[in-house]
């Protein structure tokens, strides 16, 4: 989403989904492979059919790209902020409002789209849950600092869901 903060009110000006996720990225490439050169191999392939995904959006942004913002939420940006801050376990405390060096974020994810599923999950903050699906988030990640070549990442650890609900509840006068 590109917003449009110059005013009082930020303005949505674009917005862009892709037609798949993390599951569905990882399924497009398979979960098993022999070695670290076919795991970045197929991760560089994911990136690309990122890239490939998001063309039509690259054509909505603006030529000027300075003093630009990159802003994620839950998922893949906050597993790889608590990775960055070495934390032992996820701490939303500690990683919600992180600002993250892209540079950072990119080294993580190059890291673990090398390591095998089983070294992934070692990792804390991971887990056997996440480390399967983790490498396809990275190849999202930074096929869109490609796009958008920001120097830090703001890292917000409630996604859109809380934020649909609280607009829900707001709406039917729930305090919040």
């Amino acid at each position: 989403m590109l917003i449009d903060t110059d005013g009082v009110t930020p303005k949505i000006k674009c917005w862009w989904s892709a037609p798949w996720g993390v599951v569905s990225l990882t399924e497009s490439e398979g979960r098993d492979f022999p070695d670290e050169a076919a795991r970045l191999a197929a991760y560089s392939r994911m990136r690309e059919r990122v890239k490939n995904a998001f063309r039509r959006f690259t054509e909505l942004l603006p030529e000027k790209k300075e003093d630009i913002r990159l802003m994620g939420t839950s998922g893949t940006v906050t597993t790889l902020a608590s990775v960055h801050l070495a934390l032992p376990s996820y701490d939303r405390r500690a990683v919600d409002g992180l600002m993250v060096p892209s540079d950072s974020m990119r080294q993580i994810s190059r890291m673990m789209s090398g390591m095998s599923p089983n070294e992934r999950a070692d990792l804390p903050c991971i887990g056997a849950d996440r480390a399967d699906l983790v490498v396809a988030g990275c190849a999202i990640l930074e096929a869109i600092m490609d796009i958008w070549p920001a120097k830090t990442l703001g890292v917000a650890d409630r996604g859109i869901r809380e934020g649909i609900l609280r607009s829900l509840m707001a709406r039917d006068g729930h305090k919040i």
